[in-house]
C-alpha cells in the first residue's frame, strides 16, 4: 500500500544537516518526496512510498541527524499522489 507522510519536525533541526540525512535515509528506504527548511526553524517533509518504508522514515524523523535535537514531529498520513520520482532537498 502506497502512502504519503506530511511532517513538520520541531527542535534544533536546521544547520545540522537534517535535510541531507533525511534524503540519505529516504533513498536507502526507497521513499520519494522532499525536505525543506521553514522560516520558523522547523523542517517540513513530504514523503511517499510503501507503507512500511514511509513508517520507517517517520520513526527516523523522531531522532534525526546526529547533531539534531528533535523535540517533536507533527505527522499526517494520507494516500500517495505519485507526484515524486526521487527525494530531494528543496530550498
Amino acid at each position: 500500500k502506497m502512502i504519503r507522510l506530511t511532517a513538520t519536525v520541531h527542535g534544533y533541526v536546521q544547520g545540522v544537516s537534517f535535510r541531507y540525512y533525511t534524503q540519505l535515509t529516504a533513498n536507502k528506504l526507497g521513499v520519494v518526496g522532499y525536505a525543506r527548511n521553514q522560516p520558523d526553524r522547523t523542517v517540513f517533509v513530504v514523503a511517499e512510498g510503501e507503507e512500511e518504508q514511509v513508517q520507517a522514515l517517520a520513526r527516523w524523523l523522531e531522532k534525526g541527524s546526529p547533531a539534531a535535537r528533535v523535540s517533536r514531529v507533527e505527522k499526517d498520513f494520507s494516500t500517495a499522489t505519485g507526484e515524486f520520482r526521487h527525494f530531494q532537498i528543496r530550498l
